[in-house]
């Protein structure tokens, strides 16, 4: 039978992250396990213990802000665990998105298009999940020859398609966004 993978989803900010943890399975599902946002200055702690409770073979980081400093935390504080860092283009727009798919907006505010509202907390966690699946999606279809990582020249890019398309439920398996976000320090973007 053929095995599961495991990768960790970073985006890294200056006050705040974007954290998850997503699963491919043997049938190409991809399966949230954990979604969040954390506080920059705790990355190590958070990255260890998802390490600690998910056993990911890789952790997929986002070439943005900050991505040199909190690529060096990451090595420095868990140096067997690989990091690829990849594009992400237009993330942020494709978060807002998934976050009105996974929260629509009620009352007088549903009848306004969503690409005209903001969401009122922050959605680096869903950025998170973007890229984790980016790579996962760039992955060939899971054999018992195939279950670990390797190099692939696929696109990392699947440009604009939804979290749902992706095969990965809008709705959160992790329902700790609302307290950690609502926790953490949201001046300025990322």
């Amino acid at each position: 039978m053929s095995e599961s993978i495991r990768v960790l989803g970073l985006d890294p900010g200056r006050d705040k992250c974007g954290f998850a943890a997503l699963e491919k399975a043997a049938d190409g599902t991809i399966r949230v396990l954990m979604q969040r946002v954390i506080e920059t200055q705790n990355l190590e702690e958070e990255a260890a213990a998802a390490v600690a409770a998910f056993s990911p073979k890789r952790l997929i980081e986002g070439n943005g802000t900050t991505s040199k400093e909190a690529h060096a935390r990451i090595q420095r504080a868990l140096p067997n665990l690989p990091v690829e860092v990849i594009d992400e283009y237009r993330t942020t727009e494709q978060a807002k998105k998934e976050y009105w798919k996974a929260h629509p907006p009620r009352g007088l505010r549903r009848l306004l298009p969503t690409t005209m509202q903001v969401p009122p907390v922050p959605v680096d966690d869903f950025v998170a999940v973007i890229l984790a699946t980016r790579y996962l999606l760039s992955l060939a279809p899971l054999s018992k020859e195939t279950a670990s990582f390797s190099q692939t020249s696929a696109p990392l890019s699947e440009g604009g398609r939804t979290a749902k398309r992706w095969g990965v439920s809008p709705a959160r398996q992790d329902k700790s966004h609302d307290e950690t976000s609502a926790g953490a320090n949201t001046k300025g973007k990322t």
